[in-house]
């Protein structure tokens, strides 16, 4: 786990390219606090940041080919690099380090621009190839790595995080409307979109190329669904734990100390497991807990039970919602406003988990691999509410559900079904967008104030950018329309962004086995009614981890791992969310209507709506434009 950056000039490298790219990678030390290195030839340099994980001792960065015309800059890993080392080695190429890194420029020289499609990983680098003048950059399948890029002022500009584009003065910051747009409705920004005018995100799945002073993006990788129905369960079952076992120990390789996230839910407890059954010594697990109010999300007990089922080195750690300092640094660590509800839960788990080793694996991506949410029951359940009669809907039962309070108890069952009843609409499309909105119809007209209407004209442009990825999805069936939207949006933008940047900030490698891509495309083949049956969630997946996991631990509530934010909001931390948002604050730029916020904030504190979600993204905004727009020297030195 590395951070890159670099430059490619589109006519010759300037005096002081040596110093833009050193205070580039500078920016990036937290990703890599171990070692720098820079490239630098006529037209471009380049420069990485070093967190050792595989090859301690020869495996600085940058590397080259045989006569050093091509060299790489790459964070990530290459799970299957000695197989295709092997093969390089008897096409003739000569390797001077045991580094998976070293294995991309010579693959990029077998295979060019198509060895992206041999390599099972998690990876974002780029090549530059001196003898063809060109600049190559790549992302992997999911986006578990990050790529940002800047065309601007003659030069070409990429790093691992917008921070370190940032350094250079003569990048004026700018808002991008719909980016703004976009975070409100979701509370991440999608790619290609960023907060800022002018800088990028290189989608999941896709590479760059510049050639010949043309910028070229191309997507080599996308997730078909092609259901088959010729296995019986069991057949299916067999296979997937032979495969999800697979995906696990080709990531358990690394030469510095390994553990795991533990959440206490199914697809936390299923790496474990099967790290356990791989390991030779106990698997070393990080849970978060929360007491208190909190104690509805907390998972610990079921988190327990598996860790003594396994005997793992099992850590707890208790998260109070103190916002000094620990707001800041999270909001410095996207360089962009975004407002997940697991963000500081995740970055304590983080900061705990580097205490004792550089490398976690997470049970992220098994929810949508296959189908663990509650807005996918939602959706499933909403086919068949969507043929009650409109009138009914919209006059009689839409109502009444809008007129029930918000759960005291921190539950969210209510606010589930508000969320269903007004997403029953007769485009299914447009169903599940309804589901993943995080601000209420009422809200949306009068959100944005006079500085904000660019971002209000732009709303209708952030959801049509949502939904075509669902019209534009290579499946039949409805609900895997949705499993591809997720991989699409809220995948990479959201879970993946976040779980880098917050382990990043703390200098440790996450790795994510359910991302697999072999073993995710397999699970694109496995019929809807075994993910989802009778109303359970994850059937299939549960019902193959049975043996293996304790039967509290598959049959309890999903809680996922987020903070009790609701609860938080209204108690702990109402007196700073207040303070935040106040009239006085949001009058500095004018971007929101200061009623409308407020009427946002009233409703949630007496419980006729909750909004979380919307107003921690208020909250987050707030704080990220004091650093990143207001006082641009304060962000820089956040995580220094």
């Amino acid at each position: 786990m590395c951070g890159i950056a670099g430059i490619y000039y589109l006519n010759h490298t300037p005096s002081d390219a040596g110093v833009r790219i050193a205070r580039m990678t500078s920016a990036l030390t937290h990703r890599g606090p171990d070692a720098c290195g820079y490239h630098t030839d006529a037209k471009a340099v380049l420069g990485h940041r070093r967190l050792s994980i595989i090859d301690l001792a020869t495996g600085q960065q940058p590397l080259y080919n045989e006569d050093h015309t091509v060299s790489v800059v790459f964070n990530g890993e290459i799970y299957n690099f000695q197989e295709i080392r092997t093969r390089l080695t008897a096409e003739g190429h000569v390797f001077r380090t045991t580094s998976d890194t070293e294995t991309i420029v010579h693959a990029y020289e077998q295979w060019g621009e198509h060895c992206v499609d041999r390599f099972r990983g998690m990876f974002a680098f780029a090549i530059r190839d001196e003898r063809a003048d060109t600049l190559f950059l790549a992302r992997d399948r999911f986006g578990e790595k990050p790529l940002y890029y800047a065309h601007y002022d003659g030069a070409f500009v990429f790093a691992s995080e917008i921070k370190a584009i940032l350094t250079d003065s003569r990048f004026q910051r700018a808002i991008d409307d719909e980016a703004l747009a976009a975070y409100m409705l979701f509370s991440y920004i999608p790619a290609p979109l960023t907060i800022f005018k002018g800088i990028h995100k290189l989608r999941a799945g896709h590479v760059l190329t510049i050639a010949g002073g043309q910028v070229r993006e191309r997507q080599y990788w996308d997730l078909a669904f092609a259901t088959d129905r010729s296995r019986s369960e069991a057949d299916v079952i067999d296979e997937l734990n032979q495969r999800i076992g697979d995906a696990v120990r080709s990531q358990l390789v690394s030469d510095v100390p390994i553990g795991a996230f533990l959440s206490g839910g199914v697809d936390s407890s299923a790496v474990v497991a099967h790290m356990s059954m791989a390991s030779a010594n106990p698997v070393r697990t990080f849970t978060i807990g929360f007491n208190g109010g909190g104690a509805l999300q907390d998972e610990r007990a079921y988190a327990k039970m598996t860790a003594d089922r396994y005997g793992t080195a099992h850590r707890e750690y208790d998260v109070h919602p103190d916002p000094t300092g620990v707001i800041e640094s999270i909001v410095g660590s996207f360089d962009e406003p975004f407002a997940d509800d697991s963000m500081i839960p995740s970055y304590f788990v983080c900061k705990i988990a580097r205490q004792h080793v550089t490398v976690a694996l997470s049970g992220l991506g098994g929810d949508e691999a296959f189908y663990g949410y509650e807005r996918h029951l939602g959706f499933q359940m909403g086919q068949w509410f969507a043929r009650v009669p409109s009138a009914l809907r919209s006059s009689v039962i839409q109502p009444l559900v809008d007129w029930l309070p918000e759960s005291r108890s921190g539950g969210a069952w209510v606010n589930h079904a508000k969320r269903f009843v007004r997403s029953a609409v007769d485009d299914e499309a447009k169903r599940y967008l309804g589901f993943v909105l995080k601000v209420a119809p009422a809200y949306r007209g009068g959100l944005f104030g006079a500085a904000g209407q660019g971002a209000r004209g732009a709303m209708e442009a952030a959801q049509d950018r949502f939904l075509a990825h669902y019209r534009n999805a290579k499946a039949d069936h409805p609900l895997d329309r949705v499993g591809y939207c997720d991989v699409k949006t809220s995948l990479p933008d959201d879970l993946l962004a976040l779980t880098d940047r917050l382990s990043m900030c703390h200098s440790l490698e996450v790795r994510v086995p359910f991302l697999d891509h072999a073993l995710f495309e397999f699970a694109a083949t496995i019929p809807v009614e075994m993910k989802i049956k009778w109303l359970q969630k994850k059937y299939l997946l549960k019902k193959g981890l049975s043996p293996l996991l304790p039967k509290p631990v598959l049959a309890h509530r999903k809680q996922g791992f987020v903070g009790p934010t609701s609860h938080w909001l209204k108690a702990e931390l109402r007196a700073f969310t207040l303070d935040v948002l106040s009239p006085r604050n949001l009058s500095r730029h004018g971007l929101f209507d200061e009623a409308t916020v407020a009427r946002i904030l009233a409703d949630h504190f007496a419980g006729r709506e909750t909004n979380d979600m919307l107003i921690w993204a208020l909250v987050v905004f707030q704080i990220w434009y004091d650093m990143y727009l207001e006082n641009p020297v304060r962000a820089s030195t956040t995580l220094h």
